[in-house]
């Protein structure tokens, strides 16, 4: 078979291709607040900007600052208060609206007090890297069924797109899934709501880490209601649909040193929440799988090297997909 020369691949791979694991441990972090204070310290030497905002009014206003940098326009108080109750925190919108928002509808219109209307966007899923990323720790929400306090909260141009939380070595990462079920069902949706944006939970206990799209809080509040059944059916909001990242030999990354280093990478974060979450017509949000992501960067390259060597159409230009 004809060999070619890649005359264009596609941009960095969102799976890094053989990982080594770091020398340095998440054992060596044994309280949850050392583990934390380690996890916010990687991700500032990866390029987040870290940010101090604990109550839901410093969230909004750090919002209206990122939505302005993203589309170069400032907001009149009015405009961005109109704005902001009808298109970004409507109280008839919960996970299931929010979730299209962010991966169909992230193009909102913003009528202008002068009459006019102009594309806001939530979100650039054409040029990753101009949406910026921030961290947020220890956020307080007192609006809910009780008052909570969350771990660590990824902000996409504001918004809180990823919410990692962590447990002290020995602890069960389940007991990490079950608080995120607490919290979707107490206080996710109070105050503002705009925890309701968080398209994927991340968990860990420092040596194992796992990942999962959110669901709808109906249905975990559904199955939990139908748990004390015997035969209760495992659906996607089952502790068993998380995930492990691995690198691009499907060899699993569980430390969370390791783990942030590669799934928290800009660029792959950035393609997870762009390009590789699937909203199905069931109204539910699927993130790929690393192999899934691999063998579809490998079939874009492919189609992209064969393009250029107008080769499309031809056996040497073909592949399979499975």
């Amino acid at each position: 078979m004809s060999t070619y020369n890649i005359v264009l691949s596609t941009n960095e791979s969102t799976v890094v291709t053989e990982y080594e694991p770091q020398t340095k441990r998440s054992d060596a972090y044994q309280s949850e607040a050392a583990l934390e204070a380690a996890f916010i310290k990687m991700l500032g030497e990866q390029g987040y900007e870290y940010v101090t905002i604990h109550s839901p009014d410093a969230l909004i206003a750090n919002l209206r600052r990122q939505l302005e940098l993203l589309n170069n326009y400032q907001f009149t108080d009015k405009e961005w208060d109109s704005f902001f109750k009808s298109k970004i925190a409507n109280a008839n919108e919960g996970i299931v609206e929010k979730t299209r928002k962010i991966q169909e509808d992230y193009v909102q219109n913003l009528t202008r007090e002068d009459g006019t209307t102009m594309n806001i966007s939530l979100i650039d899923k054409k040029n990753i890297h101009n949406n910026r990323l921030q961290v947020i720790n220890q956020y307080e929400e007192t609006a809910g069924k009780h008052d909570t306090r969350y771990d660590v909260t990824i902000l996409v141009n504001g918004l809180p797109l990823v919410h990692v939380e962590l447990k002290r070595r020995g602890v069960a990462i389940k007991e990490a899934f079950n608080q995120i079920n607490r919290y979707q069902r107490d206080s996710f949706w109070a105050g503002c709501g705009l925890y309701e944006y968080v398209q994927i939970f991340v968990i860990s206990n420092g040596t194992f880490t796992k990942y999962y799209s959110n669901t709808t809080r109906a249905s975990h509040i559904k199955e939990s209601e139908n748990s004390s059944k015997k035969h209760s059916k495992k659906t996607s909001n089952s502790f068993e649909f998380t995930s492990y990242w691995a690198d691009g030999n499907n060899k699993v990354i569980p430390d969370l040193v390791d783990f942030t280093k590669t799934f928290f990478a800009k660029h792959t974060i950035l393609n997870i929440l762009t390009k590789y979450c699937v909203f199905t017509s069931e109204e539910l949000l699927l993130v790929m799988r690393p192999y899934q992501i691999v063998a579809t960067e490998r079939i874009l390259n492919r189609i992209e090297v064969s393009t250029n060597y107008k080769k499309t159409g031809t056996i040497e230009a073909g592949g399979y997909i499975w």
